[in-house]
């Protein structure tokens, strides 16, 4: 307990029943005894109120979550059995099941709605199309009148722009094909 050998237990039992004597010795033991096992009770109620302070505080859940972090398969079994258990509970006619049935009626909903309003955009992109496509053809005669002309005036521009993408001749080329005169000595 203290790191007391039997050989030094009984040093102290000699020494005890010299100075207490023979008369008192076994009452001191009798208090000792009740001391050291009162300094024990108290010992085991704080470590147990220590415990359940730790509960409370949900050590116990941090130290499961950090040793399963650690297994990583554990950790992922683990989670595949709560996601099941999670399905198993939902009881018929609990507050789970009705929330269920809620919320496949909102799905329903939404997804009707979102049929009605994909139909009428279709329909409207339809309408749209046929409407551009009766502009064009109403006006392709006056297009194509149009276009003649035009396509009679493109060669001049083409022509005109073939000379501007001719690169200027360099001058520099031009010294250089010139023969220097000879410096006279």
């Amino acid at each position: 307990m203290f790191g007391l050998g039997w050989s030094e237990m009984v040093l102290i039992g000699i020494v005890a029943l010299i100075v207490i004597g023979p008369k008192d010795l076994p009452v001191m033991f009798r208090t000792l005894g009740q001391f050291t096992g009162k300094a024990r009770q108290m010992a085991r109620e704080f470590s147990r109120a220590m415990e359940n302070a730790a509960d409370d505080a949900g050590v116990k859940d941090i130290s499961k979550t950090i040793k399963a972090a650690a297994n990583p398969q554990k950790f992922g079994i683990d989670k595949l059995k709560e996601a099941t258990d999670l399905k198993s509970a939902i009881k018929p006619g609990g507050e789970t099941e009705k929330l269920s049935q809620e919320r496949a009626e909102i799905r329903d909903k939404i997804q009707e709605a979102t049929a009605r309003v994909a139909s009428e955009r279709i329909a409207r992109e339809k309408a749209a199309a046929e409407a551009k496509a009766a502009k064009e053809a109403a006006t392709a005669p006056e297009a194509k009148a149009a276009a003649k002309p035009k396509a009679a005036a493109k060669p001049k521009a083409e022509a005109k722009s073939a000379a501007a993408a001719k690169p200027a001749a360099n001058p520099r080329a031009k010294k250089a094909a010139t023969p220097k005169p000879e410096a006279k000595a």
